[in-house]
C-alpha cells in the first residue's frame, strides 16, 4: 500500500505526475554539488602550491611575511570550509539525506543546518575571509595604495553590515512565528 491515494480523475492523475516530476527535479542540483567538490579540489591544489611556496620561503622570511603566509593558508582553509558547508547542507536540505554516512564520521552540524542558518554561516565565513584580506592589507600597507585599502575596508564593512541585517531579519521573522 502506498502513501499516495489512487487518482480518481484525469486532473488528479496529471497533478500527481506533475508533482512527482517537480519533486524528482531536485536531483538536478546534484551536479552543482559535484561541481563544487571539483572546485574544492582546485582550491586544495592552490593551498598545496601556496603551502610549498610558504615553506620554502620560511627560513629567510621576515615575521610579517610568515604571518601573511599563514593568513593566506587560513583564508584558503575558510574558503574550503565554506564549500563543504554549502555542499553538505545544500544537498541534505534540497536533494536527499546522506544516509550512507556513518554516524561516527558525520559532522555534528550536518543535518541540523537549515537554509536560514546556512545563509548566516555563509555570510559569517565571508566576513571572516574579508577580515583576513583586510588584515593582510594592513600588514602589507606599504605595498598598497590608499585607494586599495579604502576598498578593502568598504567591502569588509559592507559584508559586516549585511551580516548584521541578515541576522536581524532572520531573528525578527523567527520571533513572529
Amino acid at each position: 500500500m502506498t502513501d499516495v491515494p489512487e487518482a480518481n480523475t484525469t486532473a488528479e492523475k496529471i497533478e500527481r505526475v506533475l508533482e512527482r516530476g517537480l519533486f524528482a527535479s531536485r536531483w538536478l542540483m546534484a551536479p552543482f554539488y559535484v561541481g563544487l567538490m571539483i572546485g574544492l579540489l582546485a582550491l586544495m591544489v592552490v593551498f598545496v602550491r601556496d603551502l610549498v611556496g610558504f615553506i620554502i620561503k620560511v627560513p629567510t622570511a621576515k615575521e610579517a611575511d610568515v604571518i601573511l603566509g599563514i593568513l593566506t593558508l587560513v583564508d584558503l582553509s575558510l574558503a574550503g570550509n565554506l564549500v563543504i558547508m554549502v555542499v553538505f547542507s545544500g544537498y541534505e536540505n534540497f536533494v536527499s539525506k546522506m544516509e550512507h554516512v556513518t554516524q561516527k564520521d558525520r559532522p555534528e552540524w550536518m543535518g541540523s543546518i537549515d537554509f536560514s542558518a546556512l545563509k548566516l554561516k555563509l555570510l559569517a565565513s565571508i566576513v571572516a575571509i574579508s577580515a583576513i584580506h583586510l588584515l593582510k592589507g594592513f600588514m602589507n600597507i606599504g605595498a598598497m595604495s590608499d585607494r586599495e585599502m579604502m576598498w578593502l575596508v568598504v567591502i569588509h564593512v559592507t559584508f559586516v553590515v549585511s551580516g548584521v541585517f541578515l541576522a536581524l531579519t532572520d531573528r525578527l521573522s523567527g520571533s513572529s512565528k
